[in-house]
């Protein structure tokens, strides 16, 4: 006997903010007469951490702070146990999205080493010939916006090399690189932009690319594992670009897998953007800049 389980939120971005109620319908789709042994309805929120495999070792003790973070939890029995009548049958339900204790809300966040989640779970149970049911559903949290105004600070950079760190060759072609980023605190829902200029350059270059990065740090008293991971990658100039001719630089910051900058006591979430530019030798010039992501 076909039955389909499935929830549906009111909101169709799926987006709450603390302080608001999560509110939709559990849908049950049956041919005929179901009975059941209960329907319950399950909110969580979780930070999951995790060590890379180069910290493993390392941190023998930070297994045990490795444990999952939760945030929020509440059940609720949406139906006793009964039947389900023939046809579409639907159960509407409201959660509050409040935090218990001195708990925060953290937004929704999907990273390599930090991942932060919300979701709801329904669970039908049934007969011991049957299979109970279930179904997940993630919604995404967005942190309050922060009431200080944003003020947007210009970063100018210059490329040469004598401005190069971590060269392993002595012999560098000759080149100058200028250029600005608009802001390097920026608002998450705004892009990035900004831009560079090649005034010269002995070598042909065969590439501009813009890598936005994300730094996860782990840990607890006995250490921190650091790692950065790359989010996305831009290419903004192919080719030998013309000298002297400005080029933009414009970043969307992607959803979920970006967040409003985070410091917490056992996990820190980070973000730089790393000017990257290709010589045709292959021979990799990057420029580093920290970011910092804020909500308003």
């Amino acid at each position: 006997m076909s039955v389909t389980l499935d929830i549906r939120l009111k909101r169709a971005n799926k987006v709450y903010h603390e302080g608001e109620v999560v509110a939709g319908v559990i849908l049950l789709v049956c041919k005929e007469a179901l009975q059941h042994h209960g329907i319950s309805l399950n909110m969580e929120g979780l930070v999951n951490l995790q060590l890379s495999s180069k910290s493993v070792g390392v941190f023998e003790a930070f297994y045990n702070s490795v444990k999952p973070i939760q945030l929020i939890s509440s059940n609720v029995e949406v139906a006793k146990a009964g039947k389900v009548p023939a046809g579409k049958t639907e159960i509407p339900f409201e959660f509050p999205l409040n935090t218990k204790g001195n708990k925060v809300l953290y937004e929704t966040y999907h990273g390599v080493f930090v991942n932060i989640q919300y979701t709801l779970r329904c669970d039908m149970k049934r007969s011991l010939l049957a299979k109970d049911l279930s179904r997940n559903c993630e919604f995404i949290v967005h942190c309050q916006p922060q009431k200080a105004k944003v003020v947007p600070t210009a970063v100018n950079f210059t490329i040469t090399p004598d401005t190069l760190q971590n060269t392993r060759e002595t012999s560098l072609p000759k080149f100058l690189i200028r250029g600005h980023l608009d802001a390097t605190n920026c608002i998450i829902s705004q892009p990035l932009t900004g831009e560079v200029v090649v005034e010269n350059s002995d070598v042909p270059i065969k590439s501009i690319e813009l890598q936005l990065v994300r730094v996860e740090t782990c840990g607890c008293a006995e250490g921190y594992a650091r790692d950065a991971t790359e989010i996305q990658n831009i290419q903004i100039a192919e080719g030998d670009v013309c000298h002297g001719l400005s080029i933009p630089i414009y970043m969307v910051f992607p959803r979920l897998f970006t967040c409003p900058t985070l410091e917490t006591t056992n996990f820190k979430v980070e973000f730089e953007v790393n000017i990257v530019i290709v010589l045709h030798d292959d021979h990799l010039i990057t420029e580093n800049f920290p970011l910092k992501l804020c909500r308003v």
